[in-house]
């Protein structure tokens, strides 16, 4: 199956790849965690084997749950570095190591290079230097790979970014920015000051007499920087202060004995660090030396490095899987050559009350894709995969897919026998491809995850077999291959195709019963799958077929229109800098902004950088001429290369047409999503973006209608706070932010000036994404004591609001999770976080997500009515988009009045709420003329 991600699991190599980090391990710490928490283990020739048996037991669980491509285990080299240079008492404390752990080191490396993982030691520096230079590179522009360092050093946290994380050697947990906030009450940028201040007696790095943790963090968060705590450090009175003071002269030599040094010159670079296929001769010949018996015994059942620990809780000997949470239950899968073997299985499959079924296809692209393939499994444990046009030398005598799917078609579409499947959407979509109207989905197993527990990252089978059956399923890398010598699926042996494509099947077939089971004890819960879920499937594999009708030429010029544009900007902006620079550079934009025109630093990166992201920009731009033009260059180079450059492109060559995919399963609120072309981004308040909207047209004699909810989340908002005053002044068909600005400012509703309009807009929908003062002080220009007394002020006058915002907090906290209306489950475990920045986020969650998770099941349900009516109505007229809360249609014009008229009465009446739900229609030749 070539398949949505399998099908969310299969997608490319490539992309996969993409998403996978380098992976740095600190093989010292890991050395010295391990000694010190495994007992003293001997072989029988009494040489000790703790060390190494704990690292080693320590990266396999590692590369079970990670699955490297990219990978480094890092030592530390014998000998002194640059920082014994520095300061000769540095770690002149530390006790000589152990005989007995010196003497497993050169062993542990033999292990290391035969389980496939790049060993590096570089004289003259520290691992955690090497890995801060490598972690440096992965991240660089042209790099771009995410990095995780697993260690037990705190000093590494200072490497931590948006785009670097730790992982603990010992529990697994990771640590991101906030993470660092959380565990040390600083940010990653000021680790460095930290450690300065605390000092370090294990490697002798001295600190300030008398300052722990705590006064570090209360100083830097007074101070910000190391420099600012020297440069106030006549401030500081008693004691601790004296010695800051004292201290003083060697401050600066502390912070550059515990900073990390990024750029040492190395051999190797992260090119080289590719995960390599283990020897499990040599492995054989370590592990029977060392006498790990339950490794042993898994080499010699043919599994290979980096599965789990065949060990109870790392003893060794004991052949059970740690990570087997439910045994797998035993495979038996046939390969279907015969009509009479296929003729038994659809047999078997009429008499079924539920199977499952899966494709094989040749291309992620649905409307392209054909079928190679099909598997099916009525029982855990027994599939079958039907090969139909694998093509390769030698390739075994497979039935002809046309008599196959001719077989299939009635079993497929009638409505009557209940089908299974992961992401049953993409099926749909190909089996259309050959005329096949797939009928009867019951259930799919990426939708119950998904219902279950929308904020869980990945509903891909990969994840949820390994998650909830404990079982490691075939990748779609192991029989197709990888990166440039990857293979289309139909160019795989069939006996290499056979086992994966039945394991889909079975798999989808166990998912079901352990997902359904906990889904099927909760009302709520199971409304939303049988009722929003598994209808819409239908309805948006009706809408992506339908595509959307571009027009190619219109793009084309808007392209050109839009690089010269680009070019002017470039001019401008080299003109205002003084000299020419690349404007997609943060770090030429930062050394232009902050260094050569000392522009105002309005924000650092967790590196201590002057930040260039765009909120900092847009500050700068309200008084500055370059980052305005930075912004602006950014803007249209994002709207040429991911519209009018690549839209044309994305037409397919059957139908005219642009075929977008949306996605159920991906955004914790229950919207949906769209790619391949994203259509829900497309910005609408730029006249650019309105330009891009009117290349979406409708054929000769057709329309674009396109109807949206009027303030959706407001009335929502207004229904589940039950209010009185929204209440009143939606029912009234007010404009609610006059009505708001009337209230707040105490004027009446004639009197309201654009500008007391503007704050109350502000203010209705910031408070819905639980906005602070400060947020909203920032976007209306004003004080923050000002915005302050603005939410006073609504709170006063809409006191439903403020008792539903604080019920839902509590609620959250109690059971970590809140609801929309209709019982869309969506979880905050960070309610009761210690840091308050996750906690605060989490808390502005619990406030939104149920507005927005309404809203995304108001038009779920919306679309649902629209579709079943338009199915039966006969007009000449289809779905085409969603967007967020629009619908979008294509109607000829004959039938426009009728559409428009059922359209919006139908979502008008999509839900009940307190208040009237209100749809907005408008009409045009293209999309942004119909708004």
């Amino acid at each position: 199956m070539a398949k949505t991600a399998k099908k969310t699991k299969k997608s490319s190599a490539k992309s996969r790849q993409a998403l996978k980090p380098l992976v740095l391990v600190d093989g010292s710490s890991y050395l010295y965690r391990a000694f010190h928490a495994m007992p003293a283990l001997m072989n029988s020739r009494g040489e000790p084997t703790g060390a190494i048996y704990g690292v080693v037991n320590m990266l396999r669980r590692l590369l079970t749950d990670i699955e490297p491509e990219y990978i480094a285990v890092v030592f530390d080299a014998p000998g002194k570095t640059f920082r014994d240079d520095m300061y000769k008492e540095y770690k002149a404390n530390r006790p000589p190591m152990p005989d007995e752990l010196r003497g497993q080191i050169e062993t542990l490396h033999q292990v290391v290079r035969a389980m496939g993982l790049p060993l590096i030691m570089q004289r003259g520096v520290e691992a955690d230097d090497v890995i801060g230079t490598l972690a440096t590179e992965a991240t660089q522009a042209g790099q771009d790979m995410p990095v995780l360092i697993s260690t037990g050093d705190k000093d590494m946290a200072q490497l931590v970014d948006d785009k670097v994380s730790l992982i603990n050697t010992m529990n697994g947990v990771r640590m991101d920015p906030a993470g660092v906030v959380d565990k040390f009450g600083v940010r990653p940028d000021q680790i460095i000051d930290y450690l300065a201040l605390i000092g370090d007696s294990v490697d002798n790095v001295p600190g300030v007499p008398k300052v722990g943790p705590k006064t570090a963090v209360k100083w830097l968060e007074a101070h910000n920087t190391l420099d600012e705590i020297m440069a106030h450090a006549d401030d500081i009175k008693g004691k601790v202060g004296e010695s800051l003071h004292d201290s003083l002269g060697q401050l600066p030599l502390s912070r550059q004995l515990v900073t990390i040094k990024c750029d040492v010159d190395m051999d190797s670079g992260v090119k080289d660090l590719q995960r390599r296929a283990p020897d499990t001769a040599e492995l054989k010949t370590l592990f029977q030396r060392l006498e790990f018996k339950g490794w042993l015994s898994a080499l010699l059942d043919h599994d290979i490095a980096g599965n789990a620990e065949p060990g109870n809780k790392g003893a060794p000997g004991n052949t059970q899987s740690i990570n087997e949470t439910v045994p797998a239950t035993a495979a038996d899968y046939d390969t279907v050559y015969k009509k009479t073997e296929f003729e038994k299985w659809l047999k078997k499959l009429s008499g079924a009350t539920l199977f499952a079924f899966d494709l094989e296809t040749t291309s992620l692209a649905y409307m392209d894709a054909e079928i190679v393939g099909v598997s099916f499994s009525i029982k855990p444990g027994e599939a079958a995969y039907v090969p139909v046009a694998h093509q390769y030398v030698g390739v075994p005598q497979q039935l002809e897919r046309q008599y196959v799917l001719q077989q299939l078609k009635p079993l497929l579409e009638d409505e009557s026998q209940q089908k299974l499947g992961q992401h049953m959407k993409y099926d749909m979509n190909v089996l259309a491809n050959y005329d096949i109207a797939l009928r009867g989905v019951r259930h799919d197993s990426m939708l119950e995850s998904y219902v279950l527990d929308s904020t869980a990252t990945r509903h891909d089978m990969d994840s949820l077999a390994l998650k909830y059956l404990g079982h490691k399923t075939i990748h779609y890398e192991d029989v197709a291959g990888k990166g440039k010598k990857q293979c289309r699926f139909d160019e795989v042996p069939i006996e290499q195709a056979a086992p994966y494509a039945a394991e889909d099947a079975d798999i989808t077939l166990r998912l079901h019963e352990t997902l359904w089971s906990k889904l099927a004890r909760d009302k709520k819960l199971k409304h939303v799958y049988d009722d929003m879920e598994i209808p819409l499937l239908p309805v948006l594999s009706r809408i992506e077929r339908n595509g959307v009708m571009v027009d190619a030429i219109m793009l084309a010029k808007q392209s050109k229109e839009l690089s010269k544009r680009i070019n002017e900007i470039q001019a401008e902006a080299f003109e205002e800098a003084g000299e020419s620079f690349n404007l997609g550079s943060p770090k030429q934009i930062q050394a232009i902004l902050f260094g050569k025109l000392e522009l105002p630093v309005r924000a650092k990166t967790p590196k201590g950088q002057p930040s260039t992201a765009e909120a900092v920009l847009q500050e700068l731009a309200s008084n500055y001429a370059l980052p305005k033009l930075i912004l602006e260059f950014r803007s249209m180079s994002k709207l040429k290369s991911t519209y009018t450059d690549k839209l044309p492109l994305q037409i397919n060559s059957r139908t005219g047409r642009v075929h977008t995919s949306y996605h159920q399963a991906v955004a914790a609120t229950g919207r949906l999503s769209s790619s391949d072309p994203n259509l829900q981004n497309i910005p609408i308040r730029t006249p650019e973006g309105r330009r891009i909207r009117q290349a979406f047209v409708a054929p000769e004699g057709y329309r674009i209608l396109a109807a949206d909810y009027s303030q959706i989340e407001l009335r929502i908002m207004a229904h589940l706070s039950e209010d009185a005053g929204l209440l009143s002044a939606f029912a009234a068909g007010d404009d609610i932010h006059r009505a708001t600005a009337a209230e707040v400012f105490a004027v009446d509703p004639g009197q309201v000036s654009d500008s007391q309009r503007r704050s109350a807009k502000a203010i209705n929908f910031g408070l819905i994404y639980g906005m602070s003062a400060f947020g909203l002080a920032k976007q209306l220009g004003t004080e923050r004591r000002q915005a302050q007394e603005y939410i006073d002020l609504y709170f006063h006058r809409y006191p439903g609001v403020k008792d539903f915002m604080d019920r839902t907090r509590e609620q959250a906290r109690q059971q970590l999770y809140v609801e929309t209306v209709f019982g869309r489950r969506l979880h905050v475990p960070d309610i009761n976080a210690s840091n308050a920045q996750r906690r605060q986020y989490a808390e502005r969650t619990a406030i939104n997500a149920p507005m927005q998770g309404t809203a995304a099941d108001i038009i779920k349900m919306a679309m649902i009515e629209v579709d079943h009516w338009l199915l039966k109505a006969g007009l000449d007229a289809r779905m085409i988009m969603q967007v967020h809360d629009e619908l979008v249609f294509e109607v000829a014009e004959a039938d426009l009045d009728e559409l428009q008229q059922n359209v919006c009465a139908l979502m008008a009446a999509a839900a009940e709420l307190k208040v009237p739900l209100v749809v907005d229609a408008g009409v045009g030749s293209n999309w942004d003329e119909a708004h």
